[in-house]
């Protein structure tokens, strides 16, 4: 399988999330993004699994997933 994107950092703070994708750092405000997100615990927030690809992310215990192409083209300047 042929990597897409390299994921190399997500952080969150109360009301963002910070990516590292392919050496571009990303700050997103949650509200924006996912309001699966917004409203889960820093714990829920902290388990999550990278795709083996790096087409996205995935939020097992709230059942969100990201897209690594739909945050890029939504959110990189």
């Amino acid at each position: 399988m042929i990597a897409t994107h390299k994921i190399e950092a997500i952080h969150f703070n109360k009301d963002f999330i910070m990516l590292t994708i392919d050496g571009n750092e990303l700050t997103i405000p949650l509200d924006k993004l996912s309001a699966k997100l917004q409203a889960a615990t820093d714990v829920e927030r902290a388990m999550y699994r990278i795709s083996p690809s790096g087409y996205g992310i995935h939020w097992p215990l709230i059942d969100e997933d990201l897209s690594i192409n739909g945050i890029l083209r939504d959110f990189a300047k």
